[in-house]
């Protein structure tokens, strides 16, 4: 019964990461498409996309010396 139980644990854990990083992979492309001198850094170097975006952020190499880990356009704005 024991391993039975530790079965379904591990099930429950491994289900509610994947809908926690699921969370923020659902970013509209027009959210992430700030212009590189606008960008926000939101990530730390060598930062992966899966690790970016489960961070909320948008991720984009293909422009080298601006951030690829950034802020999406809502985050960037300001708010008075």
């Amino acid at each position: 019964m024991e391993a039975r139980a530790l079965w379904l644990l591990v099930v429950v854990l491994v289900l509610g990461s994947s809908n926690r990083a699921a969370a923020y992979e659902g970013l509209s492309t027009n959210l992430c498409e700030v212009p590189a001198k606008d960008r926000v850094d939101c990530g730390y170097p060598e930062i992966s996309s899966e690790q970016c975006t489960n961070r909320g952020c948008c991720f984009d190499s293909s422009i080298h010396g601006v951030p690829w880990c950034f802020k999406p356009l809502q985050d960037t704005e300001c708010r008075f």
